[in-house]
């Protein structure tokens, strides 16, 4: 039975670039996947391309594409990303200018748009899941991105693209695009587009299902984590999966990588709704059957919803954020009075704060009060953080912790502040038709 080989060459905006060159170079594959947008991450985007329309795509698109395209081009690798976040159009772009620089005459890139879903919702006033509505948000309105699904992935390959950039698609989308285009899936053959969601849930964050996530010493250990191999899905025709990775990259693949992965952010495994189908992993078996190879069959699918989520972004408010270290003997108590004073000269100074968080880092930070084995830390890290509605007053929260330097107690040192506009994303459900998807073609 046929087969494919899809590597995944990226889990998120800032991953390493060095383990999909080992995937283009070493993995024998057909298709090469960047999955690099996360919710606040297109929100971000959105916001860069209202300041600069050539911008709003991934920062990082031009390095993974000089790392990888030419031995793509050279080992008849397609490549699928949404690296085009809030702007695929300019991202194409950017790819096709530097595929000119590097030689590649006649590549084919194209640009699947169609997921913002702004102007369609400021009509509609639809409700959101924070008690609140668009028209409720007003001009605090950054964005609004449908989840896609694999659609404009598959018939920009079928039209014969060689890279293909989209905004927001759904992460396993990137992956079923390529599955549905080779093996000539139906688009209401809901148990095969199930264990496509399947092979594209497994894949999406690369180096977590190869060992990244999942180590944790002398409980679950994973060697050569610095040189951390990402996957590779070996998919036949039935959709089949086997998980293996390059032979001598770091990391491992076992059933218990896999099932961690498999159950990541899955709220209910029985319904897991995309774009395309609602996936159904109750049923799915993961099987070694060699070093670093495991079988993933019995993904089932239902017909999808026809409703698309879709995240909002809006300005939401301003972080003010200040830390300083104090250390020796007593440092825990030092560190305690310096929090009291910045708390009451917020007070004094008239900082209107509607949450506000004051740690000390080595002793209460994560779990409250730590469980400290019969002595208290040699070192501790102050650190304040407040939400206020000015990025005046933001401001004014880390001048207060500075100010500890020669206002407060003794020791204190390695001062450091920030303020911030908080980007915040709230969610609703849009029907399938707001979400006019479009392909445009570009060749070097």
């Amino acid at each position: 039975m046929r087969s494919i080989r899809i590597g995944a060459g990226a889990g998120y905006s800032g991953d390493r670039i060095e383990p999909a060159v080992e995937l283009a170079e070493n993995g024998g594959l057909n298709y090469l996947v960047f999955e690099c947008l996360a919710e606040r991450t297109i929100a971000l985007a959105q916001q860069a391309r209202m300041k600069d329309p050539s911008v709003g795509y991934d920062p990082l698109l031009a390095a993974r594409m000089q790392a990888v395209l030419p031995i793509c081009r050279a080992n008849n690798i397609r490549v699928i990303t949404n690296m085009g976040a809030a702007n695929p159009i300019a991202a194409a772009e950017a790819t096709r200018a530097l595929a000119r620089q590097l030689g590649l005459a006649g590549l084919k890139i194209a640009a699947v748009t169609g997921d913002d879903v702004l102007d369609t919702l400021k009509t509609a006033n639809i409700a959101l899941d924070t008690d609140d509505t668009i028209h409720g948000l007003g001009n605090r309105i950054v964005s609004a991105n449908a989840y896609v699904g694999a659609r404009g992935i598959a018939e920009a390959l079928a039209s014969g693209a060689d890279v293909v950039i989209t905004g927001r698609a759904a992460d396993p989308a990137l992956f079923l695009g390529p599955l549905i285009h080779e093996f000539g899936w139906a688009w209401d053959d809901w148990d095969r587009l199930g264990q496509g969601t399947v092979v594209g849930h497994l894949l999406e964050c690369a180096g977590q299902i190869t060992g990244g996530y999942f180590a944790d010493p002398g409980l679950k250990d994973v060697p050569d984590l610095a040189r951390l191999g990402f996957p590779i899905g070996e998919v036949r025709e039935d959709g089949e999966l086997i998980v293996t990775k390059v032979a001598g990259s770091g990391g491992r693949v076992t059933p218990a990588t896999v099932k961690e992965q498999l159950l990541y952010e899955i709220h209910d495994p029985a319904q897991y709704i995309q774009p395309d189908v609602v996936a159904d992993f109750a049923a799915v078996t993961v099987e070694e059957i060699g070093r670093d190879r495991v079988r993933v069959v019995g993904g089932r699918g239902r017909p999808k919803t026809g409703l698309l989520k879709t995240s909002v972004g809006y300005l939401d408010s301003y972080i003010g954020e200040g830390q300083i270290s104090y250390a020796g003997p007593g440092a825990v108590a030092r560190g305690r009075l310096a929090l009291e004073i910045v708390k009451e000269r917020l007070v004094l100074t008239g900082v209107a704060t509607s949450e506000l968080r004051c740690d000390l880092i080595g002793a209460n930070a994560l779990h409250g009060e730590a469980r400290a084995e019969g002595h208290e830390p040699y070192e501790v890290r102050l650190r304040v953080a407040g939400r206020t509605e000015t990025m005046a007053e933001a401001i004014r929260i880390g001048n207060e912790v500075e100010t500890l330097y020669t206002n407060g107690p003794a020791g204190g040192g390695g001062a450091w502040k920030s303020a911030r506009e908080v980007i915040a994303v709230a969610s609703c459900l849009v029907p399938e038709r707001a979400a006019e998807l479009c392909m445009s073609m570009l060749v070097a």
